[in-house]
């Protein structure tokens, strides 16, 4: 059950000062999660993006379209070893925090921009918040696993999306007064940035498409992009797919970049490759396809809100929920792709009914006014205990 938030009755006198909350992040999926807290954080929030992914065309386009005031953009990031990325957004954000000190610093999921922001804060001994703490794919060759391990460790107050993410931390010895079970604030994301009816049948009728009868699928995590065999057996799938139905590829830039390097524009041949494209596009598009393939962490909870079913290209998953849901099924790169999505497809009408039935267990849409409740109190406690606030800027 999440932790229920106080009415915004009881916290009008105890409000959190313009700029006072410094939100990090990096990359797209952060913009995507934070979007609401952002949000419902009005002008308490003050944005902070490290560069991690950043260009006028993709990260530009989603705080334009998401609604998310201009951020503080760090510079020297992007494009950088996982240490130089850290490091040099580490120093920045030293450097912010010295000048311009927030009463608490957020953070979410487990990039490197959320480790900068996480160490940073602990160096000036910032109060930290970590939205989606928990998730643990136990899978060590993964970056994001020790980044994850890492904020959680150093974090003041922990939002878990879910039971079983509490549980991670408290098996770690995390304590329980640290913790609570939010909800994930995708539910918010994927509600607000979803289309209305009319413009989403507009869309897919000006792509061609059949409501329920085509495949999107994405490609784009290091695993699956930078093995070039592990690359062939992802697209040797999709094409195969493509015989029977249309597979919808917006291909991210890098993925081609590694495809035309490893010889396998033949491979995309078969495919309807889309342009890198927004949010509410891609939303629309997912909520009307037969099936998504994806490598995407932020995929496995989307297709839970939007009811359908999804084959996870990976060798581990930090998000087993949307499995014991039914709602994913986490394959290897190679046949049993084609066989799992086969076997999706072959459910039809009816497996898509019966997701439409199952809720999403990551919530119900009301994680940032938890985490909004949990930041003043936090805020609060630590001015009653005696700890010198930072006058916002």
């Amino acid at each position: 059950m999440t932790t229920a938030a106080p009415t915004t009755a009881a916290r009008a006198d105890r409000g959190l000062p313009a700029g006072s909350v410094a939100v990090v992040l990096g990359t797209r999926p952060e913009l995507v999660k934070m979007a609401p807290l952002v949000r419902a954080l009005g002008a308490a929030a003050r944005l902070i993006h490290t560069g991690q992914h950043y260009d006028d065309s993709l990260s530009g386009r989603f705080l334009a379209e998401l609604g998310l005031p201009e951020p503080t953009l760090l510079a020297g990031v992007g494009g950088q070893p996982r240490a130089v990325q850290i490091s040099v957004a580490l120093a920045q954000l030293d450097a912010e925090f010295a000048a311009r000190p927030p009463h608490a610093v957020v953070v979410q999921g487990d990039t490197n921009a959320a480790l900068s922001g996480a160490l940073a804060a602990n160096a000036r001994g910032i109060p930290l918040v970590h939205i989606e703490a928990g998730l643990r794919s136990h899978d060590r060759a993964m970056p994001e696993e020790h980044n994850r391990v890492l904020i959680d460790q150093l974090s003041d107050v922990l939002c878990a999306a879910t039971e079983d993410n509490r549980a991670n931390l408290a098996a770690e010895s995390i304590p329980a007064e640290r913790i609570a079970v939010t909800g994930n604030t995708v539910v918010e994301a994927v509600c607000d940035a979803l289309p209305g009816p009319d413009e989403r049948a507009a869309l897919l009728a000006a792509h061609g498409l059949t409501p329920d009868a085509y495949v999107l699928a994405t490609v784009h995590r290091p695993e699956n992009t930078d093995d070039p065999a592990a690359l062939r057996s992802c697209l040797t799938e999709l094409a195969a797919l493509a015989e029977q139905v249309p597979v919808l590829v917006p291909l991210h830039p890098r993925t081609r970049a590694r495809a035309e390097a490893a010889g396998l524009e033949g491979l995309l041949a078969p495919l309807t490759l889309l342009p890198p494209i927004g949010y509410g596009e891609f939303l629309a598009l997912a909520r009307h396809a037969a099936l998504l393939v994806s490598d995407s962490g932020g995929v496995q909870e989307e297709a839970t809100v939007l009811g359908r079913p999804l084959v996870v290209v990976r060798r581990s998953t930090e998000r087993p929920e949307a499995m014991a849901a039914g709602f994913a099924e986490l394959v290897a790169p190679g046949p049993e792709v084609g066989r799992a999505a086969r076997h999706r497809l072959a459910e039809g009408e009816a497996g898509l009914r019966r997701l439409a039935r199952t809720p999403s267990p990551f919530g119900d849409a009301r994680a940032s006014q938890r985490i909004v409740a949990l930041l003043t109190d936090l805020v609060a406690d630590r001015a009653a205990d005696g700890a010198a606030l930072p006058a916002a800027a």
